[in-house]
Formats: structure tokens, C-alpha cells, sequence
């Protein structure tokens, strides 16, 4: 230990100690430890540890074909009820883990794992997407049940209903008006969900059989393979019009009826180039970006100097939307 005082002289080990409040046989004692580390402690063997012949006993027995599917306790107490004791449970598992081998042993049915939905929609009426979430009636214990089908490319909302229950049958009604106002034909149309319990009910199943559409899901407990029709509750529920509860069931249908026309028609959309989803799925994204070009180069010829960039051309709606992009396409992209 070498330290120096304000004027950079350096102190002895005697004052050092002393500024410091420690003792000098504390320090010497340190020091010599530094320079000369005790050996390691012997590993302690207890006196109770089964011998390496009684570890293996314990492994015999557990691995064998009578037990090899038991849990440990059940193989102990099994073992107990029969007039024989090995080892205590933990020691049991102290002998399995020293060689590796602790795991599910029992013989448990294994799920298979659930492929991650693709789904590309490159025109409108190609992919829905479609959720029910639960909104506060007059009560805290009364909700209601708000169904929503929604175009993937052009955010259109193709149909709704608001329901007192959540059932498969009241899913068959929304998705026939929805197939029947947009003419959907036979093999056009992918409609996406999560998986409750009306998304994959029979009687829902055999319906979308008999229309011809094709039915995708969700993993279990992935919310983002499901993000527009959660991003589409999200700006319902955080509207600034959106109250706390509604009084009844007609009066949640009346505000939803109005807002689900300014959604369409009105909600300039960000993931649309700002364009309403009813210009998109009606096919009139050219005409509108036509309209705003032409906006942009009169303000361009008055002020060429205000667009340092040069000519303005406005964003274009995306040509095609992915509910998880493969990552391939997104590295080539």
C-alpha cells in the first residue's frame, strides 16, 4: 500500500493505516494473502452420501422399464409401499441431476407445433381479418360483444354487429352479410382470426366449407399474428368520442353505426398513405394520388425554392400487405 498526501509525499504504512481506520496487522494480513492465496478447500464429502454402488442402484432403478416413465416422488412412495427404501426423494434427484438426467419423465402427450400464418393480400377482398373484443355496458358487470370483419389491404371495415354473447352462430350471421355485400365468390377470400372459442366452433367451421372461404388462425397467445384487427380496436377505444360505458345495447349500436362511417369514409389511414380505407377498397387510390400529384405541382411551379428536394410526388398505398412477412423477402426487400 503506497498512498501520498496533499503535497505528494508518501505515507507509511503506519500512517496510511491510520487515515485509513484499519489496523496494520489487518493490512499485513491482507497483503499476504494477495501475495501468497491460501489453496482451496478440499471438497467436503458427507458422511450420509450414498457410495458410487448405492448411486447406481438408485439410477437402475429409476431408469428401469417398470419405472422409467414415473415421477420420482411416485417411484418413492411406490417403492415405500412395497417394503423398500433407497434413498429419501431429494437425494433421488441430487443422484439424477449429478448425471444429467433430470427431466419430464413421466409420458405426457407433446403438442405439435403451430406453423406462423403468412398471408399476403395484394387487392382488396383477398384477406380478412376479423376479432371480437368486449366494451362496458351501464354496469361493471354487463359487456358487450363487438364483432368486427376487416379488409387486410385496404382497412376497409366490411362488416360489424354488437352482440349481448359471443357465439359461433351470431360469427355465421356477420360473416354471410359480409360474404353477400361484397358478392365473394367460391376461393376468393381468406378470412383470418385468433382462436376462440366462435372463430373455431363447428358449426362456424362448416359454413365458411360452405362458402368457399378459406380459414387461417393465429398461433395461440400471439397476438401480432392478429395486429390489424388489434390495431383497428385500438382506434376505436382510444377515440377521443369513445365513453367510458355505454347506457344500452342500443345505444352502444348507434355510436358504433356513426363511427364506423367516419372509419371508412373519413380516417385519412397512415398505413394507407393517409387515404381513407373506402377510397382503397373501392379502387380509387390512383384517382386520389392523381388529384394530390397535381395539388403538389401547381404549389411546386408558384414556389420552386420551398421544395429544396425538388419536384413533390405524394406517398403511394402499399402494393401488397403481409401478416408476417417471411423474413427472406423483408433481408431482400
Amino acid at each position: 500500500m503506497q498512498t501520498v498526501d496533499d503535497n505528494g509525499k508518501k505515507l507509511s504504512v503506519k500512517a496510511a493505516c491510520e487515515a485509513l481506520g484499519v489496523s496494520r496487522a489487518t493490512y499485513y494480513r491482507w497483503r499476504k494473502r494477495k501475495e501468497d492465496p491460501p489453496p482451496p478447500p478440499a471438497p467436503r464429502i458427507s458422511h450420509r452420501r450414498l457410495s458410487e454402488d448405492e448411486e447406481q442402484d438408485v439410477i437402475d432403478e429409476l431408469n428401469s422399464e417398470r419405472f422409467c416413465d414415473y415421477a420420482v416422488p411416485e417411484v418413492h412412495a411406490t417403492l415405500l409401499d412395497e417394503g423398500k427404501y433407497v434413498c429419501s426423494v431429494r437425494t433421488m434427484y441430487r443422484v439424477l441431476k449429478r448425471r444429467e438426467e433430470v427431466r419430464e419423465r413421466r409420458d405426457q402427450r407433446v403438442h405439435p407445433p403451430y406453423t406462423k400464418p403468412e398471408l399476403l393480400a395484394t387487392r382488396p377482398n383477398e384477406l380478412w381479418s376479423w376479432d371480437i373484443t368486449r366494451i362496458k355496458g351501464p354496469k361493471s358487470w354487463i359487456f358487450y360483444h363487438l364483432y368486427v370483419v376487416l379488409d387486410v389491404f385496404s382497412r376497409y371495415v366490411v362488416g360489424w354487429m354488437i352482440s349481448e354473447t359471443e357465439s359461433g352462430e351470431e360469427a355465421e350471421a356477420l360473416v354471410t352479410h359480409c360474404c353477400e355485400q361484397q358478392a365473394i365468390g367460391r376461393d376468393e377470400v381468406t378470412l383470418h382470426s385468433d382462436r376462440g372459442k366462435a372463430m373455431r366452433s363447428n358449426r362456424f367451421i362448416d359454413l365458411l366449407i360452405e362458402l368457399g372461404v378459406a380459414r387461417s388462425y393465429s398461433r395461440p397467445h400471439v397476438s401480432n399474428d392478429n395486429p390489424y384487427s388489434e390495431a383497428q380496436f385500438k382506434t376505436l377505444k382510444y377515440h377521443w368520442t369513445f365513453p367510458e360505458r355505454f347506457g344500452s345495447l342500443e345505444d352502444a349500436r348507434q355510436y358504433l353505426r356513426e363511427f364506423f362511417r367516419w372509419y371508412n369514409d373519413e380516417h385519412r389511414h397512415s398505413g394507407l398513405a393517409m387515404m381513407t380505407p373506402a377510397d382503397v377498397h373501392a379502387g380509387r387510390a390512383d384517382e386520389r394520388w392523381l388529384e394530390r400529384k397535381q395539388t403538389l405541382l401547381a404549389a411546386y411551379e408558384r414556389h420552386p425554392e420551398r421544395f429544396v428536394r425538388g419536384e413533390p410526388s405524394p406517398r403511394h398505398v402499399p402494393e401488397e400487405v403481409w401478416i408476417n412477412k417471411p423474413k427472406e423477402l423483408e433481408v431482400a426487400g
